[in-house]
């Protein structure tokens, strides 16, 4: 199973999600890092296990007040051995098209940004891009079509319970198991609330194939050994 950071971006730097209230999130305050300055954070932690992907939500670009475009470029150049999963907003084909083509990073399409399924469609073959399915409690946030048209989702689709982020309350596994019953060879992440190994090895028992992970990083709750023994 694959276990993948997050780092949560905000005026150029790193903050503390918590259950998708994003105007209560603060810079984060971690044991792993002495700022929280991105490129800390990150290196911090790689101190915990030899990540090879990194997950940034750009908060910014995805309100649309701005974008932490100079940050990804400290990360890229500090990290050059991370791949990083960016989801910034996009939410038309163009933009898309050209961020791809600037082959810096892999594009992660949120469905909370989305008004035409047709977006997702148009990358369905492209391994650079996942599709995050976004949920607010039981409600789908996005184009109920792009929910419902699983044959518009590309290989990778992340399921992001953001009530659960950063709240310890443990990953959905009920939505997680449907959404792995119906996503055929796609590759399903799951995104908030995943605790401790044990709840990456309910996972590994649902066909998941990876997990976003933050808050239990930063508390050792996760560890080092435990990846290592995934």
């Amino acid at each position: 199973m694959k276990v993948i950071p997050v780092l949560d971006l905000k005026g150029e730097t790193v903050v503390r999600a918590r259950m998708g209230q994003r105007d209560q999130y603060r810079p984060i305050k971690t044991p792993l890092s002495h700022t929280s300055d991105p490129v800390d954070v990150a290196r911090g932690l790689l101190s915990v296990h030899s990540f090879d992907t990194l997950y940034i939500a750009d908060l910014d670009a995805i309100e649309g007040r701005g974008d932490n475009g100079a940050t990804l470029a400290r990360l890229r150049q500090s990290c050059p051995q991370l791949t990083l999963w960016v989801d910034n907003g996009i939410a038309d084909i163009r933009r898309a098209v050209d961020w791809l083509a600037s082959g810096a990073d892999h594009l992660v399409l949120g469905s909370e940004a989305q008004t035409d399924p047709a977006l997702a469609r148009r990358f369905v073959d492209d391994d650079r891009v996942a599709l995050s399915l976004d949920f607010r409690g039981p409600v789908f946030q996005g184009p109920p079509e792009l929910l419902a048209d699983t044959a518009s989702w590309p290989r990778r689709v992340i399921v992001m319970t953001l009530a659960r982020v950063g709240s310890g309350a443990g990953p959905d596994l009920d939505r997680l198991a449907a959404v792995r019953a119906i996503a055929g060879g796609r590759s399903v992440y799951a995104a908030g609330g995943v605790r401790d190994a044990r709840d990456l090895a309910a996972l590994k028992r649902l066909d998941i194939a990876g997990a976003l992970v933050a808050t239990s990083l930063h508390d050792g709750r996760l560890t080092g050994s435990d990846l290592a023994a995934r």
